[in-house]
């Protein structure tokens, strides 16, 4: 696979009540086509639904060399075995987090529309920063909105991977590939997909690599 291809990055929804359902799901999405990592965010969870969610998840991401990455909390990523962490400019500062997960798990920061911010992030070693959002979701609310231009000044100067997020969905994805990003965050554009959540993973990844065809003519 080229080391520069745009890569698909699964949020999971922000509630699930059905643990195994889901895992059945995720399974069948993570058969379906390449999935760099799914980022465990479950909003107002309890610490023991989310490292027993983090549990049940785990087996199934490393199956297929899929990254599980915890929301916010690097102490319940320790705890869960986790391959890293990502947190938010509200939440428990990078170093620390770094301090807490050592050299070798990954530590993704949340930029938003911010390039100050993801420049002292990628100077402080961080292994991703997250910009956006980009569109309209319904997932949370955004803090900020971003613009394309800011996928291309950071794909034009820095080497650091970038995530976009924010509302993407099969309809706008290409854009923000073509802008640059290393990586595409995708949560209900995967598991609210009419066609399920395997079918979307595959048009995910044909889209892709439609877009880095046209990136790379571009470029």
């Amino acid at each position: 696979m080229n080391d520069d291809r745009c890569r698909l990055y699964l949020i999971t929804p922000p509630r699930l009540d059905d643990v195994a359902a889901f895992a059945a799901e995720l399974e069948a999405a993570l058969g379906a086509g390449d999935v760099a990592c799914l980022q465990l965010r479950l909003k107002d969870a309890s610490d023991d639904v989310v490292l027993t969610t983090a549990a049940a998840l785990l087996p199934l991401c490393h199956a297929h060399d899929v990254a599980l990455i915890i929301n916010d909390r690097p102490d319940l990523a320790i705890q869960a075995s986790a391959d890293g962490v990502h947190v938010g400019q509200d939440d428990t500062p990078y170093h620390d987090a770094r301090e807490a997960l050592g050299p070798d798990r990954i530590v993704g920061v949340t930029c938003h529309d911010n390039r100050h911010l993801a420049m002292a992030a990628g100077e402080a070693g961080a292994d991703y920063v997250a910009f956006g959002a980009f569109f309209h979701t319904a997932t949370k609310v955004p803090k900020s909105h971003a613009e394309m231009d800011l996928l291309e000044w950071w794909a034009t100067f820095f080497t650091v991977p970038c995530v976009a997020i924010g509302g993407i969905t099969l309809e706008n994805a290409a854009t923000v590939v073509k802008a640059g990003a290393d990586f595409i965050a995708v949560s209900g554009g995967v598991w609210s997909y009419p066609g399920g959540a395997a079918e979307a993973v595959w048009e995910f990844n044909t889209l892709i690599d439609d877009a880095m065809t046209a990136r790379t003519i571009t470029d």
